[in-house]
């Protein structure tokens, strides 16, 4: 998100996070745009908005820990910790009195459960919390691929200002026919190939990469599992590949050992599963998710690249990707805020 709001004119104070990996590329690329952003690697709730900010800061955004409400997680809500973690937006918002504020979230956040177990509660209380504090609040579920971003990626977007306002959210500049909408002048979505056919060969794991963060960490077990995939087909549903390839899968693991289609957008990219590259038989690297989520070349990770059958204490390439806005989605919903800003 941080990357989308500069693109759209602001200068970003500060930066919070918790993840080791996550603050060092924060850091990296903060030090290498000498943008004078400050990073604070720390659990959020134990800083104080006003030693970071003076009150009055045009924008508030976060993107606060999703696991909590995901409805493919456990969904535990208000109990898991990190799902309180929401609120923490509330609480700076209250100390800095931002002019706006936006956040991204999980499409789950709307039907949470609060501690009574009311459906929708936590979404209710969130919203009610911000009006509390004299802010107008307007949310939707926008998706990534309406806004040129190669992926269906769905989430919702939360945007607060002080007292009524004209803000509205982007209007769409991508949709999947746009034979559909002859009186719009609509582009037709991007496919993942578009964004990810320019890149050189990837170097395997161990090696340094020659793009960065463009490594190939396929274990050769995996290869043999991806290469009787068809373009844009899935290991469950392939039925000429050996049960031996196939396993425990059933007809309902669609995104498991899924190769993407290049005319096509990617699905959501996610922390779990990597997806199959296009043509080859090898997973995405970190820079085709990135180069897929929408972010710009010059843009660096930092820590450990993950085999398939391997395991990292904190966030790895992939799943620092996944668990990102897509730039471009947080600059358009960003310079529309900053009409009603002006």
């Amino acid at each position: 998100m941080d990357i989308g709001v500069e693109n759209a004119g602001y200068h970003n104070l500060a930066s919070i996070e918790f993840d080791h990996n996550a603050a060092d590329t924060l850091r990296f690329n903060a030090d290498r745009k000498k943008n004078g952003t400050k990073i604070y690697e720390a659990d959020i709730r134990t800083l104080d908005p006003l030693t970071i900010a003076e009150p009055g800061i045009d924008l508030l955004h976060g993107g606060p820990p999703c696991q909590a409400f995901s409805l493919i997680g456990k969904r535990n809500s208000l109990f898991d910790e990190r799902g309180m973690l929401l609120f923490e937006m509330i609480r700076f918002a209250r100390a800095l009195r931002p002019r706006a504020l936006l956040l991204e979230q999980v499409k789950g956040l709307l039907s949470a459960p609060n501690e009574k177990g009311e459906r929708g509660g936590v979404f209710k209380r969130f919203m009610h919390e911000l009006e509390q504090l004299g802010y107008c609040v307007k949310w939707t579920v926008l998706c990534a691929a309406d806004y040129g971003v190669p992926q269906l990626r769905e989430r919702v977007f939360i945007v607060a200002t002080p007292g009524t306002n004209g803000f509205s959210f982007p209007p769409p500049t991508h949709v999947e026919s746009p034979e559909d909408t002859p009186l719009l002048p609509l582009k037709r979505y991007v496919g993942a190939g578009k964004v990810i056919g320019d890149l050189p060969k990837p170097v395997l794991k161990g090696n340094a990469p020659t793009f960065p963060n463009h490594v190939d960490v396929t274990p050769d077990r995996d290869r043999e599992r991806i290469h009787p995939v068809a373009e844009g087909g899935f290991l469950a549903g392939t039925l000429t590949a050996p049960l031996t390839l196939r396993c425990n899968l059933t007809k309902k693991d669609t995104t498991k050992y899924r190769r993407l289609h290049r005319l096509e957008p990617s699905l959501t990219l996610r922390c779990g599963e990597i997806f199959f590259h296009p043509t080859e038989d090898r997973y995405l690297t970190p820079r085709e998710y990135m180069r897929i989520h929408g972010y710009p070349d010059s843009h660096i990770l930092c820590g450990p690249i993950r085999s398939r059958s391997g395991t990292v204490k904190n966030l790895d390439q992939h799943r620092l990707v996944a668990n990102s806005v897509p730039p471009p989605l947080a600059q358009a919903i960003a310079e529309q805020l900053k009409k009603v800003l002006l």
